[in-house]
């Protein structure tokens, strides 16, 4: 398989988290509404980058739950150690943290019309603890985007802690970046050939999604094991490329 196609995004997050650091504060929302501005088609990563920069901002500033119901698309699902819940049926009947996760998206991949999209990132608990989410969104009547399936888990084993400096070290820090994959637009008259079949996986529940336009298919399983996995394909240049791998598992029962 080629290697994935990239768009970068530099200095377009808030909250963001390195190979094995925590969330920081990142540039201002009109970094980004100059990369939008500049970014063809109707497929933007960086409305995606947007709006979790908005949602972390409301989560902030009114709770985590009522910020993720604000959110939240009807019917959204939020995988748990179960498997998906509705998610507005959790938050109606659980208080805000007192504060909210840190987060931040690493990739961004969307179909060709724009109109489905997957971040994957990485966050900080409450405990200090991280690890990577993936958050499903679609596209709304009004061009907005809100999120429909959710689901996060730690690093196991947590990354080691990060060093103290001492004054006068000179930190050099990573440039803040986000990966975006657009799958490619058909020519007029040509479709686009169906995704490849899903393998037989664990046994388990599991459920798949096409985009409307069949560029971008997504999946989840939740495996008797427990653990969450999640998966999604794109349609690039006249081939069907993974873009989003994640197996994550739910912490242990306290």
């Amino acid at each position: 398989m080629k290697s994935l196609p990239t768009l970068l995004l530099t200095g377009a997050i808030v909250a963001t988290v390195s190979a094995c650091a925590a969330p920081r504060q990142g540039p201002p929302v009109k970094v980004i509404e100059r990369v939008l501005s500049s970014a063809p088609g109707k497929a933007q990563p960086s409305a995606i980058v947007a709006t979790e920069v908005a949602y972390a901002r409301e989560a902030k500033l009114q709770g985590q739950y009522t910020a993720a119901g604000q959110f939240a698309a009807s019917g959204a699902l939020l995988h748990g150690r179960n498997g998906p819940v509705p998610a507005l049926a959790v938050f109606q009947s659980t208080a805000n943290p007192e504060t909210p996760v840190e987060w931040g998206p690493r990739t961004v991949v969307m179909s060709c019309d724009g109109a489905l999209a997957l971040s994957v990132g990485r966050f900080r608990d409450q405990e200090g603890l991280v690890g990577n989410y993936v958050t499903t969104w679609v596209r709304q009547a009004d061009n907005s985007y809100k999120w429909t399936y959710d689901v996060a888990g730690r690093d196991d084993p947590q990354p080691p802690p990060r060093r103290q400096f001492e004054d006068g070290d000179i930190v050099v820090t990573a440039i803040d970046s986000i990966l975006g994959l657009v799958a490619t637009c058909p020519s007029r008259g040509e479709g686009v050939p169906p995704p490849p079949a899903i393998p037989i996986g664990e046994d388990g529940a599991s459920n798949a999604q096409l985009s409307r336009d069949g560029t971008l298919r997504w999946r989840w399983e939740h495996r008797t094991d427990g653990t969450k996995y999640v998966t999604a394909d794109y349609y690039y240049e006249g081939e069907w490329v993974t873009a989003v791998e994640e197996s994550l598992a739910s912490p242990p029962e306290g």
